[in-house]
């Protein structure tokens, strides 16, 4: 696995296929996270905004492969553990620009609430922030893992339906993504904290299922 880690990984590098979801992050970063805004807000923003990224790295990953080289590696090693491969590629990508926004809202914002009356403690806030884009980011996974290959087999729907379930895990009250957003934007009209450890288990559970799913399916489908 960890050779098809760094085989997966230099794939990605070398395509410059990660520019698209990067740069929307950074973007995303740039236009909504302002010096002096409150910590809790510029985390839940930071967070919010790595679910559709995590998807688009998905997509890249598990269609950046051209066929041919697919079939080599999955006769080598198992089209489960390449597809696997390519999904835990870009749950890392992902992982690096949750840190990195982490570490900006970190450095721009102003560790007290909504109305600047109540101190936020930052390292407890940075853990809840960093846990909050852990779970857009699983949840992120899951919904690239089903709505590409080998699940979604046409781009016409494929694109169009990551879209669309990121934008409603996003919006839905009963989205753990949602959830985990929700939780730090309210904490922060007080000043309080609410770290979203239920959120993030229901994503990492949500992820397990829908990439085993994904990996078994890649497996019957070649």
């Amino acid at each position: 696995m960890i050779a098809l880690l760094r085989y997966q990984t230099a794939l990605l590098i070398g395509s410059h296929r990660w520019l698209p979801p990067v740069i929307l992050y950074a973007a995303w970063l740039a236009l909504g996270i302002r010096s002096g805004d409150p910590i809790l807000d510029g985390f839940g923003y930071a967070a919010g905004g790595l679910l559709p990224a995590a998807v688009w790295l998905t997509r890249v990953c598990v269609t950046n492969e051209p066929p041919t080289a697919r079939n080599c590696a999955a006769a080598a090693a198992g089209p489960g553990r390449v597809h696997l491969a390519c999904v835990l590629t870009a749950a890392g990508t992902a992982l690096l620009l949750a840190l990195v926004g982490t570490a900006v809202v970190v450095l721009l914002s102003e560790s007290r609430s909504n109305d600047h009356q109540v101190a936020v403690p930052v390292l407890p806030a940075a853990l809840a922030g960093l846990l909050a884009a852990l779970a857009c980011l699983l949840m992120g996974t899951a919904v690239g893992a089903l709505s590409n290959w080998p699940v979604l087999r046409s781009t016409g729907w494929s694109i169009p339906a990551g879209l669309l379930a990121a934008l409603l895990l996003l919006v839905l009250g009963a989205s753990p993504a949602n959830a985990a957003v929700s939780g730090l934007v309210t904490g922060s009209a007080h000043g309080t904290i609410s770290t979203p450890w239920l959120p993030l288990a229901a994503t990492a559970l949500i992820a397990a299922a829908a990439v085993a799913a994904a990996c078994a399916l890649s497996s019957r489908r070649g």
